[in-house]
């Protein structure tokens, strides 16, 4: 049995940009729990700045999607972490042209002092399932 997934923005509360307020997952089959994702790629090598850090996590993301059989349209929830809150923008939009007119997942943003590598600018962690 394949999971049941319903989005959901009560009107009670203001309405979300960008992402859900909630995601219920019903009797999930496949949960896929991802790692938190920063912007260095399969060669080892650290994107220079933050938006090419923000476009390497989203190719990290759909590549881990990938190779379990997901798509963006799997995700129900993604935490991100920035050290640089004028990367919002940047990440929004590298965001949705990654969800590609998917619903958006559950998200929560957080702006953080620094990461486990001074040079990492973002971090992306994300749940998914099928």
């Amino acid at each position: 049995m394949a999971a049941i997934v319903s989005h959901s923005n009560p009107s009670t509360v203001r309405p979300p940009t960008g992402y859900t307020h909630a995601v219920e997952v019903r009797t999930p089959d496949r949960r896929l729990v991802m790692a938190g994702q920063v912007g260095i790629a399969l060669d080892g090598l650290i994107a220079e700045g933050g938006e090419a850090q923000i476009a390497q996590v989203f190719t990290n993301l759909r590549e881990i999607l990938r190779a379990n059989g997901m798509t963006p349209a799997n995700l129900v929830k993604i935490t991100v972490f920035l050290t640089d809150p004028s990367l919002i923008g940047a990440y929004r939009s590298e965001r949705d042209r990654f969800l590609g007119g998917a619903t958006p997942p559950a998200s929560t943003l957080l702006i953080v002092a620094g990461l486990a590598d001074p040079r990492y600018m973002v971090e992306v962690e994300g749940e998914a399932v099928a």
